[in-house]
């Protein structure tokens, strides 16, 4: 009676195995070293080659209006701020985009000469290229009156003291040499070079160095400066502007940084000057008008009154007279006012530069509309200009700023008509009102009405003028008083400017971390598309079908290694294995085991002949029969005939006993396969198959079949009802993963009768820990027969002469103590 094993219940397992990984990084150490080698050797040509980039940093503290109140303002800001002569309010952030601006930056590098023409130093390999800025041993004087080719290498050979040689490429082929100090002209360049300090140049120094300059282009020049300058806020609270720039030269970056600080702290102050000088000469123009009218209004009352002798006016003339001057001096106002809105109006008929604008302050007008038009005006202008540096004349953005211009300028003048037409009625109110006065005037006597009269022309006059005179001495004294908004706190130094690239020590450890990361990507790409079989996990994790034994790697050319090293670790695995069967075929005439395999070259073949030798070397009749009819081997292992065989005995040729042949082995017999049918699977079909293992059982004590693989062809299936037990060949990293759900659907359907899996073609070298003929336990489930500890056993076999590395002796004495 047929005893089944125990069912298990059975989990399929889906983590990684840490440690299988751990000895696979282990064993691939030498891809990690390569990768680290090759990551590392990167690392320094970047280190070595790349242009170093230096950060230089300088501060300036900028006034904040939205911020600063009345009384953090000195005495002379007071006064400026109540005539509101630099009206414009002071933000931050304006300021910031004032310092970032193409208009500045453009006036920066203009002023900054040495930035003109940029001198590098080619390395000896070509590789590297150094600007020099004002170290170089040579300057280049241009000839300004000439059309010089902006962005194009002139290269520079420094000969002797007296000499030195030019050449040009990129289609002029220029090549000469020519004396320092000679100019050389062509329709492209016109130029002379000098050396910077002839007293210290050494020919022989120089000799080997190649330089090359580049006459920049300012604007293309202004935009890199302008694009890699950064502007932070060091306080959310203070006014404090961080100015951050980066370049190979730190001395270079430094002048840059200093240089625009100069140029926005003096263009602000410049604009606040303009703005004065425009006031007083506005101011002067109204007091050239009136000093003539004051004058003659003088003389004709002092006259009057010495002529007439009249020295005081009665109390109603006196009354008629008060009234008479107060409408006179708001019409006076207002007559500055009217004045000063046509001047708003010629203005912008004449002028683009509104900036230059007296403030509406100056003719003590208060109207916020006015005021806010007049801001947006010149903010928009502001604007316009900086677009106009950078962009094309029909750009997008520069149409917009039109637009807008075209706008506010309309409601800047429609809103001043406005006001002269307001202002107009107002006079008109007054001249009544004066009128209505003088006819109360007349009823006095006629002298006291004609001093009065004279006194009001003057006293007008005298008002007005002084008033002119008062804004006249407050915007000489914001003129003379006047200093920029703005201070810069620390300059740019070159000692202390920080090195950003390359880093070193980062780019390193990048490589380092690259250079682990990398092979170890790829090995877990490689584990995870990997659907190869690698070891006894990869199937323990997905079958009940029991694993009978793992056979090594043939190291031999012999094809039955048993035979010829019988104490090799091979031959001890096959004897595991007829250990690990005997004790599963544990009942009586249980003798037939098939040997297959799901393709081709799994080594069904090689396991069947060395089993059967194997068991025919423990004293058991055996019989190696081989039903692989379509692709036979084990005739050529054994040099047999292969003429009479299980193919003729099936077509009824030849008899059972004439195709069993007797070997040199002892009880080791064989059935060949015979010549090759044209029918091998209805010739399995036939009955006398079945006879042929009825009389098999009776002569011999095993019976192993070789037979063809199970998925390429049926001959296995039907010759499946004759075995006792199966022996599955998987192959390491050959057969597939997808075999084992199948050979597990078989095997809990009992479709197969006491299916076992045997594992070929383990690498001793593998990092996967095989050790031949170990670590098969005791017991039914997944493992059978007997076994000892995993590394135990040296010294016992006959092994051939594996050299090991010494890393994998250091492995090898940590992990296999």
């Amino acid at each position: 009676m047929e005893t089944t094993p125990p069912e298990y219940p059975f989990i399929q397992e889906e983590n990684i195995d840490l440690k299988k990984f751990l000895f696979k990084i282990l064993y691939n150490w030498y891809w990690f070293a390569i990768a680290m080698f090759f990551a590392l050797t990167i690392a320094y040509l970047v280190n070595r080659y790349a242009d170093p980039i230096y950060s230089v940093t300088s501060t300036i503290i900028v006034r904040d209006d939205t911020k600063a109140g009345k009384g953090q303002l000195s005495g002379y800001e007071n006064l400026i701020e109540g005539m509101d002569i630099f009206r414009s309010k002071k933000n931050i952030y304006n300021e910031m985009g004032i310092l970032q601006s193409f208009s500045l930056t453009y006036n920066t590098l203009s002023e900054l000469k040495d930035f003109e023409i940029t001198y590098v130093l080619v390395g000896r390999r070509g590789i590297k290229e150094s600007p020099l800025y004002n170290r170089s041993p040579f300057v280049v004087e241009i000839d300004t009156s000439h059309v010089q080719m902006r962005g194009h290498r002139v290269n520079v050979f420094l000969m002797s003291k007296d000499k030195y040689r030019l050449t040009i490429d990129e289609g002029m082929n220029i090549d000469t040499i020519l004396h320092y100090g000679d100019p050389f002209i062509n329709e492209s360049f016109s130029f002379r070079l000098f050396l910077r300090n002839p007293e210290t140049f050494d020919p022989e120094e120089q000799l080997s160095n190649k330089y090359y300059f580049v006459i920049n282009d300012l604007k293309a020049l202004t935009n890199q400066y302008k694009g890699k300058l950064n502007i932070t806020v060091n306080d959310k609270k203070g006014s404090i502007l961080i100015l951050t720039t980066q370049g190979q030269v730190a001395q270079q970056e430094c002048d840059y940084l200093n240089k625009l600080g100069e140029v926005y702290i003096r263009s602000g102050l410049e604009e606040k000057n303009r703005i004065a000088t425009n006031t007083i000469k506005f101011i002067d123009e109204q007091l050239k008008n009136i000093v003539d009218s004051l004058r003659k209004a003088e003389i004709n009352l002092e006259n009057f009154r010495i002529k007439n002798d009249i020295i005081d006016i009665s109390k109603e003339g006196m009354a008629i007279y008060d009234k008479i001057s107060e409408f006179q001096s708001q019409k006076a106002v207002l007559e500055i006012q009217k004045n000063y809105y046509q001047y708003v109006l010629k203005f912008l008929e004449k002028s683009v530069n509104v900036s230059d604008m007296v403030a509406p302050s100056v003719a003590g007008i208060t109207d916020p509309v006015l005021i806010s038009l007049i801001q947006q005006l010149i903010e928009l202008y502001s604007q316009k200009t900086n677009l106009q540096l950078t962009t094309q004349p029909n750009s997008p953005g520069l149409r917009l700023i039109n637009q807008k211009i075209y706008e506010t300028r309309k409601l800047l003048v429609d809103n001043v008509k406005s006001l002269i037409h307001s202002t107009e009625l107002s006079l008109n109110d007054i001249n009544k009102n004066i009128d209505v006065l003088t006819v109360q005037i007349k009823k006095l006597p006629i002298k006291e009405r004609q001093l009065l009269g004279i006194e009001r022309v003057y006293n007008i006059a005298n008002q007005i003028y002084t008033y002119l005179l008062e804004k006249r001495a407050e915007a000489g004294i914001a003129k003379a008083s006047n200093v920029s908004d703005n201070k810069i706190l620390d300059i740019a130094q070159p000692e202390n400017a920080t090195k950003v690239k390359p880093k070193t020590s980062l780019n390193y450890m990048i490589a380092l971390v690259l250079g682990f990361i990398v092979p170890l990507t790829i090995l877990l790409l490689l584990e995870y598309f990997n659907n190869k079989i690698i070891d006894k996990k990869d199937i323990e994790s997905k079958t009940q079908v029991p694993i009978l034994g793992t056979i090594g790697h043939n190291t031999t050319e012999d094809n039955i290694p048993v035979l010829t090293h019988p104490k090799s670790a091979m031959a001890e695995s096959f004897r595991a294995l007829r250990t690990n069967l005997q004790y599963k075929l544990n009942e009586k005439n249980q003798k037939i085991i098939m040997v297959t395999s799901t393709i081709s070259g799994e080594g069904k073949t090689f396991a069947a002949e060395n089993l059967g030798v194997i068991i025919a070397m423990s004293g058991k009749k055996t019989l190696l029969a081989s039903f692989d009819l379509r692709k036979p081997k084990i005739h050529r292992d054994f040099q047999l005939n292969n003429e009479i065989g299980i193919s003729s005995y099936l077509a009824n040729q030849h008899s059972y006993e004439e195709i069993i042949r007797e070997t040199d082995i002892e009880n080791l017999f064989i059935a060949t396969s015979g010549i090759i049918p044209p029918n091998p699977a209805e010739l399995l079909e036939n009955p006398r198959t079945k006879d042929f293992f009825l009389q098999a059982k009776k002569d011999f004590d095993y019976i192993i079949v070789d037979t063809p693989p199970l998925a390429i062809v049926t001959d296995t299936l039907l010759l499946i009802p004759y075995s006792d037990t199966i022996l599955f060949l998987v192959r390491q990293n050959y057969s597939s993963k997808d075999v084992i759900p199948y050979l597990d659907d078989l095997y809990e359907k009992q479709k197969l009768k006491k299916l076992g899996i045997l594992v070929n073609d383990i690498k001793l070298s593998s990092y996967y820990g095989y050790s031949y003929g170990y670590g098969y336990g005791y017991g039914y489930g997944y493992h059978f027969g007997y076994g000892y500890s995993y590394g135990y056993g040296q010294g016992y076999y006959e092994e051939e002469d594996i050299q090991k590395s010494l890393l994998r002796k250091v492995f090898h004495f940590l992990f296999h103590k």
